[in-house]
């Protein structure tokens, strides 16, 4: 039984699209990945950012960087400095997608409100 050559390619492309499914699988998650690893860096700067405002308004640094990180992510803050004005540093875990990056961390400092 012959086939027309038409039906025949289009099994081929088939096959051939079916090979390259993990690698485009594999670029796509690559890309959430990379994604969530900057969405986790952005947090802790923002939260490093609103503790170390509220630190140099002698209010609590740790509270408001809780209140600062959305999306149900975890932080945890260190407050310290001295002289005239106050460093926190926020760490952020990054989310696991496929890989393991562990955690963002990023610090602000602000002079104290005299």
């Amino acid at each position: 039984m012959r086939y027309p050559s038409g039906r025949r390619e289009r099994g081929q492309v088939a096959i051939e699209y079916l090979g390259f499914l993990p690698v485009l699988l594999i670029v796509a998650l690559a890309g959430i990945q990379l994604g969530a690893v900057a969405y986790a860096a952005e947090q802790a700067g923002t939260a490093a950012r609103a503790g170390a405002r509220a630190a140099s308004l002698r209010q609590d640094a740790q509270r408001a960087c809780a209140a600062a990180v959305g999306g149900g992510m975890r932080v945890s803050c260190a407050e310290g400095g001295g002289g005239d004005s106050v460093t926190v540093t926020a760490t952020v875990r990054i989310p696991r997608i496929v890989w393991s990056f562990g955690d963002a961390t990023k610090s602000a400092t602000m002079p104290l409100d005299h």
